[in-house]
C-alpha cells in the first residue's frame, strides 16, 4: 500500500460527504427556530419549564398558540397556560438583561420587545452598542474582501444594501 491510495479521496465521497453535511445543517437549522413537540410532550410535559427556555429566547406571549395547535391532535391534552407562562416570565429576566441586549445585539440578533418597559431604555441603548460594533464589524470586513463590493457567495452584501 503506498501512500497515494491512502490519501486518495474519491469523488462518490465527497459528494456524499456534501451532501450530507448540507442536509444536517438544514435539520439543525429548523430544530433552532422552532419548537416541535411530541405527543407525549404535550400529555407529560413541564409546561413551565418550556415557559421558561421561551423566555430565555425573548418569545412572546403569543408564542404558545403554537404549542396549542401542536396539541390539538392529541386527545384529551392541552398545555397549561398559567404555568407556561410563570416560566416564561422567569426566562424573560435573563432575557431582559443589559448584557444579553449587547450580545444579541453584537451577534447581529434581532432584538425582541418582550421586556418590561422599566429600564427599557438601558436595554435599547445596550443593543444599539452591541448592533453598532456589528455593523461596523462587517463593514470593515467588507473592505477587505477579495470579492467585488463585497459580494460572497452566501448573499452578503456590504453596509446592508441589496445591488
Amino acid at each position: 500500500m503506498n501512500w497515494q491510495s491512502v490519501f486518495s479521496v474519491k469523488p462518490f465521497t465527497v459528494k456524499t460527504a456534501i451532501l450530507s453535511a448540507s442536509l444536517s445543517l438544514l435539520l439543525l437549522s429548523g430544530c433552532a427556530t422552532t419548537q416541535s413537540l411530541t405527543p407525549q410532550q404535550c400529555q407529560a410535559g413541564n409546561w413551565q419549564d418550556i415557559g421558561y427556555g421561551d423566555g430565555m429566547r425573548g418569545r412572546s406571549g403569543d408564542y404558545f398558540g403554537r404549542y396549542v395547535s401542536q396539541c390539538a391532535s392529541v386527545m384529551g391534552t392541552a398545555p397549561n397556560r398559567i404555568a407556561w407562562e410563570t416560566g416564561r416570565k422567569q426566562g424573560l429576566k435573563g432575557y431582559c438583561t443589559e448584557l444579553n441586549a449587547y450580545k444579541r445585539g453584537r451577534e447581529g440578533f434581532d432584538w425582541q420587545p418582550v421586556c418590561p418597559l422599566e429600564g427599557i431604555d438601558k436595554l435599547e441603548e445596550a443593543y444599539a452598542q452591541g448592533r453598532y460594533y456589528y455593523l461596523r464589524q462587517r463593514d470593515f470586513d467588507s473592505l477587505y474582501s477579495p470579492y467585488p463590493y463585497g459580494h460572497r457567495p452566501f448573499g452578503y452584501r456590504p453596509f446592508g444594501y441589496y445591488w
